[in-house]
């Protein structure tokens, strides 16, 4: 079976360190088993996306040295070819099949009021019992899948509680928008990746799109090899992320870092000493070694 894996930037921020180093494990993954590489960009949140930061995803990619098989080869490729706001149907159509199974509900509460009642994170249902005939009223309110009590999935060897760590999480914003798990699930389905590299932070985000692929009867999806790979930190201890403000690769670069800063944290990621790694190609060839 040819491996297939994807990167998946989303154009709402500038690049971080993070991001490069799930870069460049995905490419060396995919390279050392002769799979192929794809290019998705993730703007299915249009009101956070901005042309600033989707031109730094091809600059920077471009910096790491990460070449892919397929996908957009830059800005102009993507917004007209390969842009998810392209795709909006067949996001629809994935909805409207989970909605006819009776898994789907609408649900009013706001965030401020789920902030205040649930100040874990966690939806506790409020909007549950709320009626879903054919007289409901769907617009203008975000869509919820039903988890159900109890529902546990197997991630990597690690049991995740997704009735705890999710619970009835939105596929469908208020917005009329599409959701991060419907998005990233459909997309993964019809690009036929069998192969994909996160952060462990995204252990529920996994047993999230497993779970939606069971309900939708899509079981080639449980047949994906997931690889989480620690956090990357700051020197504060929390993890990078672009809503945090975390240093850019261009901030880095204007500071006159080179990629070899890039190239040997992936090296202790994956178990490398890092002495002497000073390009793509000497990770390359030495990925797989362990220290």
């Amino acid at each position: 079976m040819i491996i297939r894996s994807r990167i998946a930037p989303t154009p709402s921020g500038l690049l971080h360190l993070g991001n490069a180093i799930n870069f460049v494990l995905t490419w060396l993954m995919v390279c050392k088993a002769g799979g192929m590489l794809r290019l998705r960009i993730d703007d299915a949140d249009c009101l956070r996306t901005k042309p600033e930061y989707l031109e730094d995803i091809f600059r920077q990619l471009d910096w790491l040295g990460i070449a892919w098989d397929e996908g957009p080869t830059g800005p102009d490729d993507f917004r007209r070819r390969f842009s998810q706001q392209l795709r909006l149907e067949r996001y629809r159509e994935f909805l409207a099949e989970l909605r006819r199974l009776g898994h789907l509900y609408p649900c009013g509460c706001s965030r401020r009021m789920i902030r205040s009642l649930a100040p874990e994170g966690v939806y506790p249902g409020f909007c549950r019992e709320r009626s879903v005939g054919p007289g409901a009223s769907w617009a203008g309110q975000a869509q919820r899948v039903r988890v159900p009590q109890g529902s546990v999935l197997r991630v990597e060897g690690q049991e995740v509680a997704l009735c705890k760590a999710m619970g009835d999480f939105v596929l469908w914003r208020k917005e009329d928008l599409p959701a991060y798990q419907l998005v990233s699930l459909v997309d993964d389905l019809d690009d036929r990746i069998n192969c994909i590299v996160r952060g462990q932070d995204l252990l529920a985000s996994t047993a999230a799109q497993l779970f939606l692929a069971g309900l939708h009867g899509d079981n080639s999806f449980a047949e994906t090899v997931f690889r989480h790979h620690p956090l990357v930190r700051g020197e504060d201890g929390r993890k990078l992320s672009k809503s945090d403000g975390a240093l850019s690769l261009a901030a880095l670069r204007a500071r006159g870092c080179s990629r070899v800063l890039v190239y040997e944290a992936v090296a202790k990621q994956a178990g490398i000493d890092p002495v002497g790694v000073d390009t793509l190609e000497d990770l390359f060839l030495r990925f797989g070694e362990t220290s």
